[in-house]
């Protein structure tokens, strides 16, 4: 029993017309106590009130309340040593958030899985070989994930890191394109809206539809265009900033210097690429970096968007995996030369683009068009002409929630439609490839629990033959913890 314990009893013994009915023993009694606290420390866990209330001294109404306001102090001790951590745990929408008191530090962790039933294709179908393949029925872990974020020794001082752990890879392919990546990681300084540095490796923001999150689509996966046009990621540095928040001027801008060679490769020659974005919200209000109208804009939030790089390496296009080869045929009749044997900088790549976005009532319209020009040196090999390639692609689609139409309708549901081409070779004609896609969600928690479905109709249009067409049905769920 501790010293404030001890006094807290000898206050409440002298209240009232308690301490008239002890008084004739009270001395006695405060004599016995001083001598014999230590001794009562040790008697089997044995405490003042229980020796007083043993002799009569006390009555049980004034055990009671001592025992009570004993347990009120441990609460205190116990609520003060807890305040005296300097770590708080909490959970929000970006995972288990571990934060320190004074602000400085956080981190927050979470998990992410995407598993996916797919027939008859995993992909997209690009060429002969692909439509008139065999069937596939495929159950995959099409993202397994652990991001980590937050900030540090101050607010403004922001991180994030991302790891793929197991994609699912094709039958007989080579084993280690499939490992566990870092596929993310960046330092941000946003101390000002207005002006903020990213370094790093990340999804440039280029283009709306591949900087959504695969978490945050509409659909199963992203369009037929986003493998051909999209810059994707990259290394290296950008500068960008929110301008005139909140009023019709109100825009982002991005600018940025990358090595060009894509997710995790070092670059191996003296050419960069440069990349610039400039986003109008002409309605004075932002849009998030993904889809649907989850959180039911009551006023219309829109934006325009134009964006363009130019780059000169080995790579004619790029995704997760890092640099890559276009497909089909150049201007010149043959077909690109692959990364893996192509000569530094053989490749002068520029691409433009537009884009445009709304929500508003349930409603969200999403389009982009691409253009792209490949040139091709021959980097100087014996036998390879030169040649310039020219590639347009689009896409547009348009999701709504009927509940707010049709009240009797779930309000988790909707329903989605895109429409997409890509046209590999302008100078080529009829050889398009084509995209019509239907697709349902039915939203659990938002984008961090969601079951999506989707049907497409995809075609590819032959110069001199039978144009080829395959269905194709898709069942996913993305959940996030």
């Amino acid at each position: 029993m501790n010293t404030q314990t001890l006094l807290r009893t000898i206050s409440l013994i002298l209240e009232g017309h308690m301490f008239q009915k002890v008084a004739p023993v009270f001395i006695p009694i405060m004599l016995l106590i001083c001598w014999s606290i230590a001794p009562l420390s040790a008697h089997a866990g044995d405490t003042l009130a229980d020796v007083l209330r043993e002799k009569g001294t006390i009555s049980k109404e004034d055990y009671t309340r001592i025992q009570a306001n004993e347990e009120k102090m441990v609460e205190e001790r116990e609520k003060q040593e807890d305040n005296k951590s300097n770590v708080r745990v909490n959970w929000d929408k970006k995972g288990f958030t571990f934060s320190t008191v004074d602000g400085l530090f956080k981190t927050a962790i979470q998990w992410r899985f995407q598993g996916r039933f797919s027939y008859p294709e995993r992909g997209d179908p690009r060429s002969v070989g692909n439509f008139n393949d065999q069937d596939e029925s495929t159950f995959e872990l099409r993202r397994v994930r652990m991001k980590v974020g937050g900030h540090g020794y101050q607010p403004w001082l922001k991180y994030y890191f991302e790891v793929d752990w197991q994609p699912t890879r094709s039958s007989g392919a080579n084993p280690n394109g499939s490992s566990t990546r870092l596929i993310d990681w960046r330092i941000m300084l946003e101390k000002y809206k207005w002006f903020q540095i990213r370094l790093g490796q990340w999804k440039v923001n280029y283009n709306r539809e591949r900087v959504d999150s695969s978490g945050k689509q509409q659909f199963v996966e992203r369009s037929i265009v986003n493998r051909v046009f999209s810059i994707d990621r990259q290394v290296g540095i950008m500068a960008y900033g929110h301008l005139a928040p909140g009023t019709p001027f109100d825009s982002w801008y991005y600018a940025g210097v990358f090595t060009g060679s894509g997710r995790g490769e070092a670059n191996d020659d003296d050419q960069m690429m440069y990349m610039a974005r400039f986003q109008w919200n002409f309605l004075g209000r932002d849009l998030k970096w993904q889809q649907s109208d989850i959180k039911y804009h009551k006023q219309p939030a829109a934006s325009i968007a134009f964006a363009g790089y130019t780059t000169t390496g080995k790579c004619t296009r790029w995704s997760s995996s890092g640099c890559g080869t276009l497909g089909g045929t150049t201007s010149a009749g043959g077909s690109f030369t692959g990364d893996g044997t192509a000569a530094n900088g053989q490749f002068r790549v520029e691409g433009i683009m537009e884009e445009f976005a709304l929500k508003w009532r349930g409603l969200s319209i999403q389009h982009e068009y691409h253009w792209k020009q490949v040139k091709d040196s021959g980097g100087g090999a014996p036998g390879v002409g030169r040649s310039k390639t020219n590639l347009m692609g689009s896409y547009a689609q348009v999701g709504y929630f009927p509940h707010y139409l049709i009240p009797i309708v779930p309000k988790p549901l909707e329903f989605a439609f895109r429409y997409a081409f890509v046209d590999p070779n302008v100078s080529v004609k009829n050889d398009k490839r084509q995209e019509f896609t239907l697709a349902t969600n039915w939203f659990f928690a938002g984008h961090r629990n969601k079951i999506t479905m989707d049907v497409s109709h995809l075609t590819l249009d032959r110069p001199a033959s039978k144009d080829l067409t395959e269905q194709r049905f898709r069942l996913q769920w993305d959940v996030s913890f």
